[in-house]
């Protein structure tokens, strides 16, 4: 019954496949991810599914110092994973040796709702993909063309009130 069950449950990183035929393969050792965007997705998966060996297998050999496994464990066992969006991925194929992937990972914590955007690197060493580093992509400032409707200034909508008091209400 449990191999059917397994077979059901869609993998948590948006591929649209069953867990058995998309991440657990790769987490569970059996294969390794072919492009940088699998590893990517993989390593999603594993903090859903609370596999921290794996998320610490995967990173780069020289970038592992860098993680607190425990505290790792932690915020994975106490995060919701809601999903993933794979945004845009540069290189990462087969025959590459480097490649981004950037990714907006949406999760909750203590019931607060979490949005986590990341331009992250990866590295191929030895015919297997590895996370090098991320890098949080911060929110692109908005620049007016025109100028702000202050809140005493006639409505834009031309009723002829003050926006406070119409369209700003």
């Amino acid at each position: 019954m449990m191999e059917n069950d397994d077979k059901l449950e869609m993998c948590p990183c948006g591929s649209g496949k069953s867990y058995m035929d998309c991440c657990e393969p790769f987490i569970t050792k059996k294969k390794l991810p072919d492009t940088a965007e699998k590893l990517m997705r993989s390593r999603y998966t594993a903090y859903v599914k609370v596999q921290i060996d794996y998320i610490l297998e995967s990173t780069h050999p020289n970038h592992r110092k860098d993680i607190n496994e425990k505290d790792t464990r932690r915020w994975a066992q106490k995060s919701v994973w809601d999903y993933l969006e794979i945004i845009k991925t540069e290189n990462g194929t087969s025959e590459d040796t480097t490649g981004l992937v950037e990714f907006i990972a949406h999760y909750q914590l203590k019931g607060k709702i979490h949005v986590y955007h990341e331009s992250a690197t990866f590295e191929k060493l030895n015919d297997q993909w590895f996370f090098k580093e991320g890098k949080p992509v911060l929110p692109k400032q908005v620049i007016r063309n025109e100028p702000k409707i202050g809140r005493n200034d006639p409505c834009s909508c031309g009723s002829g009130k003050k926006y406070k008091k119409c369209c700003g209400k």
